[in-house]
């Protein structure tokens, strides 16, 4: 029993290259199919990446179903994920060609159809991660940018409420601090 748990069919240099070959295709073709992959997950999309875990499932372990397999093609693929991250960070050339760039969605308040057609996005996606964000609509953003890593960034064309009542709270202040200098200069004068 325990041998066929931990007996490998297959060489050891194979498992560990299949999921390293694996991993750098699938990396290859989420970047050349878009951000949109990783921004907007409608059923469609879940469908395709549910699918492709199981696609690459075979491709990765082989015909090995051992627990020694598992773990190797595991560490496989965590070793070459840590490798590519670090060299991400220490190249900024290899980071902008894996993850691509950040596009400008969003300006001033009118939607860039030509952007939103390389991103593969049409208006309805993006006004649903609009009111995510907490806008009424395309005219209350200044510049909405879809991230590398797929990830929206919005700024509000004006300021929140928040920025408001702080900005209002702040002017507050500055009147109570001029009063209570004038009362201690009454007071000194006394």
């Amino acid at each position: 029993m325990f041998h066929d748990m931990f007996s490998l069919p297959l060489p050891i240099l194979e498992k560990i290259l299949r999921p390293i070959i694996v991993y750098l295709c699938l990396v290859i073709f989420l970047r050349i199919f878009g951000k949109r992959e990783l921004a907007q997950l409608n059923p469609f999309d879940l469908v395709v990446l549910l699918s492709l875990s199981n696609t690459v499932q075979n491709a990765i372990i082989g015909d090995d179903n051992s627990v020694s397999g598992g773990l190797i093609g595991a560490f496989s693929l965590l070793a070459i994920n840590w490798l590519v991250v670090r060299l991400m960070f220490r190249s900024p050339q290899m980071d902008r060609v894996l993850e691509g760039t950040a596009r400008v969605l969003i300006r001033h308040g009118h939607v860039d159809h030509k952007a939103l057609g390389k991103e593969l996005l049409n208006e309805r996606d993006l006004l649903a991660a609009v009111h995510r964000q907490g806008f009424g609509g395309f005219h209350e953003i200044e510049k909405c940018v879809l991230e590398p890593g797929g990830g929206f960034y919005m700024e509000g064309r004006k300021p929140g409420l928040s920025v408001e009542q702080h900005s209002e709270l702040l002017a507050r202040l500055d009147v109570l601090t001029t009063e209570m200098q004038a009362i201690r200069a009454q007071l000194g004068s006394r």
